[in-house]
């Protein structure tokens, strides 16, 4: 454990903004906000601004789209329930989710759709918080049947990611009416598991997911600039997010702020993605979890629970899956993704690739954020940017926060 003054050195700090200055007046990122916090220590940094083509500045209570880091913080609500004994880890879906239930699984990931043998047993709470239910998006297959499917019936839009704005009971529909790509249990794939648990807490509680969530883990903690939308009195404070063109760099706005995909409630309040939120309203959140479950005097989640989600939850086979899967993916494949493991709704390093120890847990989300925090270290790194992972810039920036952070710290 760390010594000393528990914080950072002036020097350190110094390079750190230094670099995220770089990044932002190479024009390839109009802004971002920075925040490292250790210890009682809370260092932020807000530089550029909200646009491309200058105006506000960024400011350390801008509302970014947290995009898939949205699932770490989604997924306490199912911790709560598995507290409260609502939920049991190994209990099969089916009561919840009819809709999930007897499936079909392909032969092979890449088989047409009716290529299928039974599954040997049904899904359970815990395939589902380990991303091992059998469905997934696998950047690694786009031209698979199974991949198309996703598409064609509107289970995910066509950029590849974004919910449709149906209800959560069509949503279910249309993903019973697939089959699995694999046996539930045996691989890990991406993001579909993080949306169905949404859908889990809504039924098992009884309240629309965001209503549970924000009354167990939002208010408090209070993350008062958390939900899945920005209110119109708000809305000042949520920049545009820009897809550059991998091309020609161009600035294209992939969502604007007024008028866009957050500007209003959605229909369906997507668990794998869909969070808005700011630096300090995700520093409570580590922080809950570095106190193993506590907020002042308060508990949100038991101490086990919190061990859960932040320790590797995967078997050796179902890591190489991931492994596989993390050198594949387009926004891991800018240099993101030397963690190993994956706990409920994060990535948890197993190995040590780079400059963080193993232990660290977190995620990246491609609407240009990166969030973790270091039980070792007791630290908490957030960068929070406008700019999506259509071309690497966003992820250099990212890369470079952490290389810096970690020079930073001073015992």
């Amino acid at each position: 454990m760390g010594n000393g003054n528990n914080g950072f050195s002036a020097a350190g700090l110094r390079r750190l903004r230094e670099v995220l200055q770089a990044h932002v007046e190479s024009k390839r990122i109009p802004g971002l906000v920075a925040l490292v916090g250790r210890g009682e220590e809370t260092h932020v940094e807000a530089i550029g601004t909200m646009r491309h083509d200058g105006g506000a500045p960024m400011r350390r209570d801008t509302i970014f789209r947290m995009a898939s880091t949205t699932k770490l913080v989604a997924v306490a609500a199912t911790m709560v329930l598995l507290d409260e004994c609502q939920l049991r880890l190994d209990d099969p879906i089916d009561a919840w989710l009819p809709e999930l239930t007897d499936r079909q699984v392909l032969k092979r990931p890449d088989s047409p759709l009716d290529d299928t043998v039974p599954a040997r047993r049904p899904i359970t709470v815990r395939d589902l918080l380990t991303s091992t239910c059998g469905l997934g998006l696998d950047t690694t297959a786009m031209d698979s049947p199974m991949m198309s499917a996703y598409f064609e019936r509107k289970v995910y839009g066509e950029n590849g990611w974004m919910l449709p704005a149906v209800e959560p009971d069509e949503w279910m529909r249309r993903l019973g009416t697939l089959p699995l790509m694999y046996q539930p249990g045996e691989r890990w794939l991406y993001n579909v598991s993080d949306d169905v648990l949404g859908v889990l807490v809504a039924r098992v509680t009884g309240q629309p997911f965001e209503t549970f969530l924000r009354e167990r883990i939002f208010e408090p903690l209070e993350m008062k600039d958390t939900d899945f939308h920005v209110p119109a009195d708000k809305i000042h404070r949520l920049p545009p997010l820009y897809a550059p063109n991998p091309q020609t760099g161009e600035f294209t706005v992939e969502d604007p702020a007024e008028g866009g995909h957050h500007s209003t409630p959605p229909a369906f309040a997507s668990s794998g993605g869909g969070l808005d939120s700011t630096a300090d309203d995700y520093h409570a959140y580590f922080r809950m979890l570095l106190n193993h479950g506590t907020h002042g005097s308060e508990r949100i989640l038991s101490r086990p629970a919190v061990e859960l989600m932040t320790t590797n939850r995967l078997t050796l086979e179902q890591l190489s899956a991931r492994e596989t899967w993390a050198r594949n993916v387009v926004h891991l494949s800018h240099g993101q993704g030397q963690h190993g493991g994956w706990g409920f709704g994060m990535a948890v390093r197993t190995y040590r690739g780079d400059y963080a120890p193993v232990g660290q847990f977190g995620w990246d989300g491609g609407a240009g954020t990166t969030t973790y925090a270091d039980p070792e270290n007791k630290l908490v790194g957030i960068l929070l940017t406008q700019t999506g992972m259509s071309t690497p810039d966003s992820a250099r920036a990212m890369h470079d926060f952490w290389t810096t952070l970690y020079q930073a710290i001073d015992d």
